[in-house]
Parts: C-alpha cells; sequence; structure tokens
C-alpha cells in the first residue's frame, strides 16, 4: 500500500480528469475506495490486463498503460535482435470512460509512443477494428508483437490489453512472467512516453488500416466455398454488432462471400461505449442481448440472427423454430455446426483420402467432445487444450509449422477459428462461413436445428449444460476444491461417486493428477494459480469445475457423450440434469459456501 502511494506521489495523474478523480477522493476522506485504485497493482498475466478504467495502480489508466508498454517494450528488446526492424502492431476498440478521460484510443497512442520513443516502428490503425485484424497483422506483417486495447465483452467500465508474439498467436508462459518482471522494473515514465501527439507524427508511425482491410477479407475468401449458392440466396439473416466494432467489418464479410448483407440492428450497429441498449454487452448471455435482433428479425421476415461481441472477436447464432420461438445455440451446438461444415467443405475440395491424416481439429478442455467424436469416424486428428485461445493458437501454429492443416478450432465460449489466418477467435469471418453454411442448408430444405440433429445422431449425441455461481470470497473457493481433492479427510483422495453417479476417471490441472494417465501425470500444462478439476462418469458423463481467470466466478461445465444410435433425446437430457443436480448439490454446495447463483 505504502509502495502505491508513494507511486502516485512520484509519477502523479497528467490526465486531468484521472487527477481529479483522486482529488475528490481525498477531499472527501474516501479511504476505502482509495485503498481499491493504489493497494495493489495490476496482475500481468497471459491474457494480457483487464480491470476498471480508474485512476491508481489497480486500474486502467494513462500512467499503466504507459507502464505496461514500458515493460513489455523492454521484454522485446530482449528477446529479438531485430526488433527496430519489424516492429508491433496495436489496435483498439472504442471503449471509453468520461469520469476517468480513459479511452481505447488514447491508450493505443501512449503505447505507440512509448515504442516509438525507443526507435521501434509501430503499425498503429487509425480507427477502432476487431481484435482479430491484430493477430492477423502480426502474422501477416511478420511482426514481434501485437496489442489490442479491448475489454471484448465486459462491462463498460473496463478495458484491457492484449498481447499477441511473433507468431500471431496470444503469449503463454514464459512470456507473461518475464514481461510482468520487465513492467516492474520500468515504472517510471521515460520522457517522451507521454507524447502521444508527438509519435503520431513519427516518420516511424505508419497506418495498416488499408492494407490489413484488403488482406484479411481476401484471406478468408479461401474459406468460400458455394460463391453460386450465396449470390442466388434468399436466406435472411439479422447481425447486431452490440454497440461494438463489428458491423462495417461483417458487411465486408458478407460481400467478400457474395452473400446479400444482413439486416444490421440501427439501435445497435454504432459503436457506443455506453452500451444504452444492453445489461451486458456479451451475446453468450442470450436472449436478452438479443431482443433487438428478434424485433428487427421478424419485421423483415427473417429466420437467422447473427451477434458479435464488442471486439467481433465471438460469434452468436439464433435460429427462429417452426413453432415462432427463438432458438439460441449453445458455443458447442455451434461448434459441432461450424466443425461439421469445415469438415465437409475440405472433404468436397479434396479427393485424396490419405489427405485426411494431415488434418486437425482442436477444442479447449471444457469444450464438447463433439469434434473427437467426428474425427473418431472421419479419420483426421482431433487435439484438446486447456481453456482459451492463446492455447489452441499457439498449439495451431505448432502443427502449422510441421506441415499439418489446422481446419478449426472452438471454444464453448462462443469462439471459433475458422481459418488459420487468424490464430485465434475471430468473429467476422465466422459469421461469413455460416451465412454460407446457412444459405446451402437452405438449398437442402434444411436448417441449422435440424442440421444439428443430423449431426447428433450421425456421431453421437453430445449434450451440455454449463453455467456458473458468483463468489467473491478466495477463502471459500480454496476451501471448496480442497474438500474435493481431500475426499474422506485424506490428502489426494478424490470422490468417487456423485449421488447416484459413478467417477471414472478424475483429471486435476491445479496439482498435475490424471488417474487416466500412467503414473497419474496429467498431460496437459498445470497451473497451481488456478483451480480446475475434471470428473469423468461411468454413464459417458464429463464434468469439469474451474474458477475464472477474470471473473468472480467459479464455473461449471458439464456434458453427457452417447454413442451413435442411441437417440433417446428425452432420456438423455434427464440424465445430464440430474448429473448437473448431483454436482452442484455435493460438490458446489451454493447454500453452505453463499455462492450467488448466475443472474437470471
Amino acid at each position: 500500500m505504502e509502495q502505491c502511494f508513494k507511486e502516485v506521489t512520484l509519477f502523479p495523474p497528467q490526465n486531468p480528469k484521472t487527477a481529479s478523480m483522486v482529488q475528490d477522493l481525498v477531499r472527501d476522506g474516501a479511504i476505502e475506495a482509495l485503498k481499491k485504485c493504489f493497494s495493489s497493482r495490476m496482475e500481468f498475466g497471459t491474457a494480457g490486463l483487464r480491470a476498471a478504467m480508474g485512476p491508481g495502480t489497480s486500474c486502467m489508466n494513462d500512467l499503466t498503460i504507459i507502464q505496461t508498454t514500458q515493460g513489455f517494450c523492454r521484454y522485446l528488446e530482449e528477446s529479438f535482435d531485430d526488433f527496430k526492424d519489424r516492429g508491433v502492431v496495436i489496435g483498439y476498440d472504442a471503449r471509453a470512460h468520461p469520469p476517468s478521460g480513459g479511452r481505447s484510443k488514447r491508450f493505443a497512442s501512449l503505447a505507440a509512443a512509448v515504442f516509438i520513443s525507443r526507435g521501434v516502428p509501430v503499425h498503429l490503425f487509425s480507427d477502432i477494428t476487431p481484435t482479430p485484424f491484430v493477430p492477423f497483422t502480426v502474422s501477416h506483417m511478420r511482426l514481434c508483437a501485437g496489442i489490442m486495447v479491448t475489454a471484448s465483452h465486459n462491462p463498460k467500465q473496463d478495458n484491457g490489453y492484449k498481447v499477441y508474439w511473433e507468431n500471431g498467436a496470444q503469449i503463454v508462459s514464459p512470456h507473461d512472467k518475464g514481461i510482468a518482471k520487465a513492467i516492474e522494473e520500468n515504472l517510471e515514465p521515460w520522457p517522451e512516453s507521454w507524447s502521444a501527439e508527438e509519435a503520431l507524427k513519427s516518420l516511424l508511425l505508419k497506418d495498416p488500416y488499408k492494407d490489413i482491410h484488403t488482406q484479411y477479407f481476401k484471406a478468408i475468401q479461401k474459406h468460400c466455398h458455394h460463391r453460386d449458392i450465396n449470390k442466388r440466396s434468399e436466406v435472411k439473416i439479422v447481425h447486431t454488432s452490440v454497440h461494438g466494432v463489428g458491423h462495417t467489418f461483417v458487411q465486408s464479410a458478407f460481400n467478400a462471400f457474395d452473400l446479400h448483407p444482413p439486416y444490421a440492428v440501427e439501435e445497435q450497429k454504432d459503436p457506443d461505449p455506453e452500451f444504452p441498449t444492453v445489461k451486458y454487452p456479451n451475446p453468450e448471455e442470450g436472449e436478452g442481448v438479443l431482443t433487438l435482433s428478434f424485433a428487427l428479425a421478424e419485421k423483415e421476415g427473417a429466420t437467422v440472427v447473427l451477434a458479435n461481441d464488442p471486439d467481433a472477436d465471438r460469434l452468436a447464432i439464433a435460429e427462429k423454430q417452426e413453432s415462432g420461438q427463438w432458438r439460441v445455440f449453445s458455443g458447442n451446438e455451434l461448434g459441432a455446426l461450424l466443425g461439421w461444415w469445415m469438415f465437409r467443405c475440405w472433404k468436397a475440395q479434396n479427393s485424396d483420402a490419405a489427405g485426411v491424416k494431415n488434418l486437425y481439429m482442436l477444442a479447449s478442455t471444457v469444450s464438447s467432445k463433439i469434434l473427437r467424436a467426428i474425427a473418431l469416424k472421419e479419420g483426421f486428428h482431433f487435439e484438446e487444450t486447456l481453456t482459451g485461445f492463446k492455447w489452441m493458437g499457439n498449439r495451431a501454429r505448432e502443427l502449422l509449422d510441421q506441415g499439418k492443416m489446422v481446419l478449426f478450432a472452438f471454444e464453448e465460449a462462443i469462439g471459433y477459428m475458422c481459418s488459420p489466418s487468424v490464430l485465434d477467435k475471430d468473429g467476422v469471418s465466422a459469421a461469413a462461413i455460416a451465412g454460407e453454411m446457412i444459405s446451402y442448408l437452405a438449398t437442402k430444405s434444411s436448417s441449422l436445428s435440424q442440421q444439428v440433429t443430423t449431426i447428433y445422431e450421425e456421431y453421437g449425441y453430445h449434450l451440455s449444460k454449463n453455467s456458473y455461481f458468483i463468489c467473491h470470497d478466495q477463502d471459500v473457493i480454496r476451501s471448496l476444491f480442497e474438500r474435493l481433492r481431500g475426499h474422506g479427510g485424506q490428502k489426494d483422495s478424490y470422490p468417487t461417486e456423485c449421488g447416484r453417479f459413478s467417477i471414472s476417471a478424475v483429471r486435476d490441472l491445479t496439482t498435475g493428477y490424471d488417474s487416466n494417465q500412467p503414473g497419474n501425470k496429467a498431460v496437459l500444462p498445470t497451473s497451481s494459480s488456478s483451480q480446475m478439476i475434471t470428473f469423468t462418469f461411468s454413464n459417458g458423463g464429463v464434468a469439469t469445475i474451474r474458477t475464472s481467470g477474470t471473473e468472480p466466478k467459479i464455473k461449471y461445465y458439464t456434458e453427457l457423450c452417447a454413442a451413435p444410435g442411441n437417440s433417446d433425446v428425452t432420456h438423455l437430457k434427464k440424465e445430464l440434469d440430474d448429473l448437473v443436480v448431483a454436482i452442484v448439490e455435493k460438490f458446489l454446495e451454493p447454500q453452505k459456501n453463499k455462492l450467488q447463483p448466475k443472474p437470471a
């Protein structure tokens, strides 16, 4: 605490709004608020930074952006001999926080000033971009690194600093620790770091916007396989960007595929950092975010709704049913649809049966195992990674460097990588590819809902149910997980049953235990700093309980995997429902642990 107060004395806020906020807190004697702002420093991790905008070392503001970038710059200088030849790319979304003067564009300009002060070339986008454009630019231009200033779908007061390495994927360890150390060693702002206006006039600054816009849409056209169908399609689609950056880019993506432009939700198509029409700007929350989209669809006679989150790296889809109700697909169902589609398109263009052995699909460990089932039947490879696209992106790069083809990767949190041009989730290319899939299915008098059923009937039903509880007490979280590891009061002893459900295997990626592996040693990387235990059940059920890296949540992911031919969906759904009830009551104990349920 003393160090943080000392820091604000040494480096007072230069943004007048941030300074005014601090002065007001001091004048009002708001000790708790001051402690919250200054008693800790944001931790730089593999997800970079994400926090509220405001004054102090625990918030996103001009000073913490400069300090972070100085550390990152130093780390890159040590990592690359040719850093000053290759440089970095910086993108940003439309977020702004008027009370503190924080804005994504301002943060991006300050970051650029830091690099330019060290003689490093900076490719700074002149306007807002989707997050996927940054990793695409890193790969396309062979840069050393990329930064995206965004808080994605977080609440409006938040912002973030997302970092990509030279391989086009998000950073993983040990880079996070190296960057964090370098930040601590470079807290004092360099003289030129505040000179954002001067930096914008530098010859070292380039604007990649026009070229990358052209090259990105050229790259994703490789995944357009039914241009004639697209041109003729009469399917009507609605798209919402939920007050984020996606509108212009999804319109361009549809144009690149010769699809008719989707109807845009007028109230949500332009960027607005206040997100006035939604409680949470996250399409993963489902119907509440899509209310205006459904209204427009009813008006225009559209049958499908596509929704991006505010930085356009995720994609949600809903479809009108014959009953008139709307079905919002889960991330796992969309993973099944897009995975099936990507393989179908590849197969139609590749007559060489042996080529399938070179194909890979990836999914995070908490996502549906449907791709594994498809891979087993069709002959391609499926791999599971830790949660998060940083793991899938880095593994995809390794496979690509080995001459393999990574056809598709997904995570249940509506994130899809449909093109190796972007080694991260990409809601823009996924929207166009989904548009083509929808148009193709219409020529077969089929729908997304019907196709999901067809996939499950052929490869086995994979029913999932995911949710979370809110918990701010780290001691409660620790106690909950330690009880699961100390079943019966014995250390390293896990439950063998959950209610009436028998447990056949346990994997604990916090401790590195896996009962299915030789010596009980887990194959996937482990991390003692996060909680994550997976239980496999004798009835084909799988359940993972984990903590969130960015939110005060205990998340649970469950799936019931049935063999092909087992199509008693009513029975399967009841079995899964019963399993979820048992896990919540026996393992999470929400009443005892005072856990808050997911908001309705």
